[in-house]
């Protein structure tokens, strides 16, 4: 399947569904069964800062940023209607953001070397150009300029999961590799009355893309939410799983 197909599939489904996913996801949230903003502090102290989100979603971690003192909001999502509840949401609570609608792999209608921080909660799976979505968000950025972002992690696609079912599964009572690590190709997954289609990128994909544009990690979190770890006793099978593996992960890297 070619990229626009796959720009086309998921922004129809964001547009169609996007109310269903209202304020997910978001900071101080970074993903599935993971340690929140509280525990990791990776933002640190916002006041003042020109801050871009890509893939904004309905406005949330806008709101979270402008609520701690940021100096100005940008937010870039390919879903018109993410953009309209985000608009709704911020206005509703004092707050304005410049909002544009586009594809994070297109070079956006912002200022270069701009920003303090961009980042994207759970949005930069979705791009279908990794290379050039980071090329683009390094001139954004200022120099030493933060770029954080948080996705599935590559082992929450490949152990225990039907792609077909959109769960976890068990065989024969075991967690089982279900995907290769290394298979990078383009799947759909059924969600809702619709689909979506991704792609499971290994770890070292993200962390040379980086490289590559220009970045230094500072910080590479794969972990599990404390209280899924300490959970006893008769829990769910999504639980089970992220007590073995990291289900999501979010890096910080500076530009340099």
């Amino acid at each position: 399947m070619d990229n626009e197909e796959i720009i086309v599939t998921n922004k129809t489904y964001w547009n169609n569904h996007a109310d269903l996913w209202f304020g997910t996801t978001a900071l101080p949230s970074y993903g599935v069964r993971f340690p929140t903003e509280d525990d990791l502090h990776l933002f640190g102290n916002v006041a003042d800062k020109k801050m871009l989100e890509i893939c904004c979603g309905s406005g949330h971690s806008l709101k979270y940023n402008a609520d701690r003192g940021a100096s100005e909001l940008w937010g870039v999502d390919l879903s018109q209607k993410q953009l309209d509840n985000a608009a709704k949401l911020l206005k509703e609570n004092g707050y304005s953001a410049n909002l544009i609608c586009a594809k994070m792999e297109d070079e956006l209608s912002v200022p270069e070397e701009y920003f303090d921080y961009v980042y994207s909660i759970y949005g930069i799976g979705w791009t279908t150009d990794l290379q050039g979505t980071f090329d683009n968000i390094a001139s954004y950025l200022k120099k030493d300029g933060i770029f954080i972002f948080s996705w599935h992690h590559t082992l929450n696609y490949c152990i225990a999961w039907s792609c077909d079912e959109r769960k976890d599964v068990l065989v024969d009572n075991k967690f089982v590799l279900t995907k290769s690590y290394y298979d990078e190709t383009y799947f759909k997954m059924p969600v809702h009355d619709s689909e979506i289609i991704l792609c499971n990128r290994k770890m070292s994909t993200y962390i040379n893309a980086l490289a590559k544009a220009g970045f230094m990690v500072e910080q590479f979190v794969e972990e599990t939410d404390q209280d899924s770890l300490k959970s006893v006793g008769d829990v769910d099978i999504k639980t089970q799983k992220a007590k073995m593996v990291p289900l999501s992960f979010c890096i910080k890297a500076r530009k340099i």
